[in-house]
């Protein structure tokens, strides 16, 4: 007897349903996005859920069921009984703070004009914990310059003096717990100790910029000033380094006249 056909088809292959599930995953998250778009431009008065079918160009089942996910998750908060408008998770995504690649491109123009003046080096630096980072510098026209760091450098904290001075503007906890977590560190630095940091910051505190020399760099010696935030606290750093011979005193203090016209003229309103 002959064996019986099957009509039935085999089963897809593993990669096709994957493909299918992502297909799926895609449209859904491409139609979130249309009704969010949606819901943005319609501002604060909102939309109600047959306008956001129209505009978003979906059927009222499926803007219910997105809806439900966006509100559930904060995107969108509902306006009054019927509208929809942006969700507090919105204006989180809007108020984070600047990345590192944000500050470096609004500070490189300070550091150009300030290096084009006094023709040396200028860098700037961010925090990161107890170190230092370096996110943006800036070469002199002087023949000699003195490169101490380049960008993605990591230090300790205070050790430089773009560092130091960020570091001194730190509330006096904070600034204490930095060097404390930098102790054992700090030696391969000249010779720094954690009280020859805390006398250095004092100064600081008091001058109101940072002069440091002979110890990140032997025979280099660097001034440097706090950058304050839009919200008034310190946010970066920035500094100008140069052999010892090239900073007596008047200088550096002109090098420090020439970082706050620059930071006055380029960013009043803070970084």
């Amino acid at each position: 007897m002959a064996p019986r056909s099957s009509t039935s088809k085999p089963p897809a292959p593993l990669t096709d349903s994957v493909e299918a599930a992502d297909d799926g995953g895609s449209r859904t998250l491409r139609r979130g996005l249309q009704l969010l778009d949606a819901v943005l431009q319609s501002g604060r008065e909102g939309l109600r859920v047959v306008d956001l079918c129209r505009s978003a160009g979906l059927e009222r089942a499926t803007v219910y069921r997105l809806l439900a996910t966006l509100l559930e998750s904060g995107y969108v908060a509902p306006r009054g009984r019927f509208r929809y408008v942006a969700g507090p998770r919105l204006a989180q995504l809007q108020t984070l703070p600047p990345s590192p690649s944000d500050f470096a491109a609004r500070l490189q123009p300070v550091l150009a004009r300030v290096s084009k003046a006094c023709g040396d080096a200028a860098f700037a630096i961010v925090r990161e914990g107890a170190a230092s980072h370096c996110i943006a510098r800036q070469v002199g026209t002087h023949p000699v310059q003195m490169l101490v760091i380049q960008v993605g450098t990591r230090q300790p904290l205070g050790v430089g003096a773009a560092g130091l001075a960020l570091l001194a503007a730190l509330p006096e906890e904070d600034a204490a717990a930095v060097i404390a977590a930098n102790a054992p560190a700090l030696g391969r630095y000249g010779g720094m100790t954690p009280e020859r940091m805390e006398i250095l910051v004092r100064a600081t505190r008091e001058r109101g910029w940072a002069v440091i020399g002979n110890h990140a760099t032997e025979g280099v010696l660097a001034v440097g000033m706090a950058v304050a935030g839009r919200d008034g606290l310190p946010a970066a750093a920035i500094s100008v380094a140069s052999t010892m011979e090239r900073m007596p005193r008047a200088r550096q203090q002109l090098i420090v006249r020439w970082m706050k016209e620059a930071l006055s003229g380029l960013l009043p309103e803070g970084l």
